[in-house]
């Protein structure tokens, strides 16, 4: 988790624009590197570093000996840097996995190192001897990136989180505007030699579900889907302990964070990772996920860590909440409260920096509850991809944030672009909830196994937001009978005039509206929706309204 931020074509000074970069710099606590670029006045290159990788040579912006003129900052992971510099036969000289991004490059463009890359990222490549910019971001958008583009002064402004670009000069006001970068996209664009960026055109690279150009450690079997999902899993999980860092795993109790965790503890076994496997879970008092998750500890033999929080802890982090993550949706926000907690306690009482996490499962596989309630396969297939699209503004940005917040790097096998486009390319009759079940098939791939306790590979879904708290009293409940007191009704019969986009229909949406307008005035549109459940009749987006909701 690192955090990159540029300008080009600057009409103020440089040096007092490059204060905005500071914005950013919980994402990498361990160095920070500002540079302007020769022979282009007006442009400047910051990084903010968390070293995963190659501590001695992986500062950013990235330069080699053999192309002088071609400049690189990325926040990210290359998964298959070592297998690229087989296959291509690259003279690498650092053990930094980005390095390969240089070298794809020069090799064949931007769109083409892009389509190479078996990992997740967000970068900048600048070509001196061309005059080109390049800005690209995987297919998920699991690293983040947002960027400002005035065309008619040809300023343009990146950075991996809006935090950073609010305070230029050029983009503080609200017409101009900020824009989440697309995933799975790289935008081109030429600089004149007073360092003015014109655009040149958009390119996707890869789509969702689409098989990956590259080389990788395990592809499917032909005949087997439980084995190939299986293998798949287990390869995803055993690429991401590529990291000079303590790894550990957040551990719900949950089927994807279980299964997550579970495979990491046999894969560090057999790497002989020396340290002890730590795992993390989170709740309030009576909360079903703390159980489910001592259970899995105890099974897989893990060090592990339980925090418990109260409600008031809970409620006096929203606004630190809602200002990282830059979204006001209700779902999110809940959320991401406990992961915010939990990640502070990591950052605070340990030495690991990278986690592993089971976030993507549910679009990937369809795991929401409300999938029970789908009309056909063909809908059901149809709401699957949708979710995996805007994941970027959702869960994804949720697992980001809150683990950035504290200075640590979040890692998603279940968005491993293998084994997404594999479930993906299964018929949407095979991928719907099996008898009442969902995921059916990732339970099925790993039933017999004894990886996990029967009871824990059944379980059935509990939502992470309502996980945490007691089957008494949910953490909604809870939110919503607080923040009633904060905010009175003439102020929710004034929202739709007031916040015509996304109108909140709720005291407990409308204070979080206003915490976000709070920081970022005028900028609601980087939300294009409320996450809600389909198909039901609910107005929560919590689990626990649902008909089909059980709990144990």
């Amino acid at each position: 988790m690192c955090g990159i931020w540029a300008i080009f074509g600057s009409d103020d000074d440089v040096a007092i624009q490059c204060n905005a970069a500071h914005k950013i710099t919980h994402r990498g606590p361990d160095a920070f590197r500002l540079e302007t670029i020769h022979h282009f006045p007006n442009c400047a290159l910051g990084f903010h570093r968390l070293s995963i990788v190659d501590d001695l040579a992986g500062m950013q912006p990235m330069r080699v000996f053999k192309y002088p003129h071609i400049w690189l900052m990325y926040n990210g992971e290359i998964y298959n840097h070592k297998l690229l510099e087989e296959q291509f036969n690259f003279d690498t000289s650092t053990e930094c996995d980005g390095e390969v991004i240089i070298h794809l490059y020069a090799h064949g463009g931007a769109e083409y190192a892009a389509k190479h890359l078996d990992g997740v990222f967000a970068f900048i490549i600048l070509d001196t001897a061309e005059r080109k910019l390049y800005v690209g971001r995987d297919t998920f958008g699991v690293r983040p990136l947002f960027k400002a583009y005035i065309e008619d002064k040809k300023f343009l402004a990146i950075c991996s989180e809006a935090k950073g670009l609010m305070p230029l000069k050029q983009v503080s006001d609200s017409d101009v505007e900020i824009t989440p970068f697309p995933p799975g996209h790289v935008e081109a664009y030429s600089l004149d030699l007073n360092g003015r960026a014109t655009y040149i055109n958009t390119t996707r690279f890869n789509k969702i579900g689409e098989c990956p150009a590259y080389k990788t450690i395990v592809n499917p079997r032909d005949d087997d889907i439980l084995a190939s999902i299986r293998d798949l899993l287990e390869a995803a999980v055993q690429k991401r302990t590529m990291a000079e860092r303590r790894i550990g795993c957040l551990l719900s109790g949950g089927l994807d964070s279980s299964l997550v965790s579970a495979l990491f503890a046999r894969k560090a076994k057999e790497l002989g990772i020396k340290y002890p496997i730590q795992t993390f879970s989170i709740g309030m008092e009576g909360s079903p996920d703390l159980l489910a998750a001592r259970k899995v500890a105890n099974h897989i033999g893990t060090e592990h860590h339980e925090i418990v929080f109260t409600p008031d802890e809970g409620i006096e982090c929203l606004e630190s909440v809602i200002f990282h993550l830059e979204s006001y949706d209700i779902t999110t926000v809940r959320a991401s409260v406990g992961m915010f907690l939990l990640s502070k306690y990591i950052m605070e009482k340990t030495d690991t920096r990278v986690i592993l996490s089971g976030e993507g499962a549910d679009e990937v596989m369809q795991g929401y509850i409300y999938f029970h309630k789908a009309p056909s396969a063909t809908e059901a297939d149809i709401e699957s991809r949708r979710l995996c699209k805007d994941l970027y503004m959702y869960d994804v940005l949720r697992g980001d944030r809150s683990t950035a917040a504290w200075g640590m790097e979040i890692r998603v096998p279940f968005l491993d672009h293998r084994l997404s486009s594999y479930i993906l390319s299964l018929s949407p009759e095979k991928r719907q909830p099996r008898s009442s079940i969902e995921k059916y098939l990732l339970r099925a791939a790993f039933d017999k196994t004894e990886l996990l306790p029967h009871n824990i590979l059944w379980r059935p879904k509990e939502a992470f937001s309502d996980g945490i708290s007691s089957v008494k009293r949910s953490w909604y409940e809870i939110l919503q009978d607080h923040l009633c007191d904060q905010i009175n009704d003439k102020e929710l019969q004034e929202a739709p005039a007031v916040y015509p986009h996304n109108t909140p229909l709720t005291k407990e949406a409308l204070y979080y509206r206003k915490l976000f307008e709070k920081f970022y005035p005028g900028r609601a549109e980087w939300i294009p929706y409320f996450w809600m459940p389909r198909w039901t009749e609910t107005t929560d987006p919590s689990a626990r309204t649902l008909k089909h909701y059980k709990h144990e």
